[in-house]
């Protein structure tokens, strides 16, 4: 893996957390504008929307540069569009870069024919 596919992987890592969090955050906020006389929607709706584009061009970039397959692309926008498939995107993500150094490190160590 090149270091430009690293880094198109850590930022969609990077922004998958915080992006599932706001989706959270705002299903909160329209519960309480429902319930209350607190409504944060309009501010946690921006927060959230940007989150969600940042989220999408970089699922694009790393999409563009892993040649992922269909299904393991559409995985990954579909935990996007979850209330907490964020999470699940980050920890898989972050299993496969694991993966990936190791297989490096082995490549690198000579254990394994590349």
């Amino acid at each position: 893996m090149d270091i430009k596919t690293a880094s198109s992987l850590h930022r969609l890592r990077l922004v998958s957390a915080p992006e599932a969090v706001s989706f959270l955050l705002l299903l909160v906020c329209s519960v309480l504008k429902r319930t209350t006389d607190f409504n944060a929607v309009p501010v946690m709706g921006a927060i959230h929307g940007v989150l969600f584009i940042l989220y999408v061009v970089f699922w694009l970039d790393a999409w563009n540069r892993t040649k992922w397959s269909f299904g393991t692309a559409a995985l990954y926008f579909v935990l996007s569009v979850l209330p907490a498939g964020g999470f699940f995107a980050e920890r898989k993500l972050k299993r496969e870069a694991e993966a990936e150094i190791i297989a490096a490190r082995a490549r690198r160590e000579g254990t394994v024919n590349a």
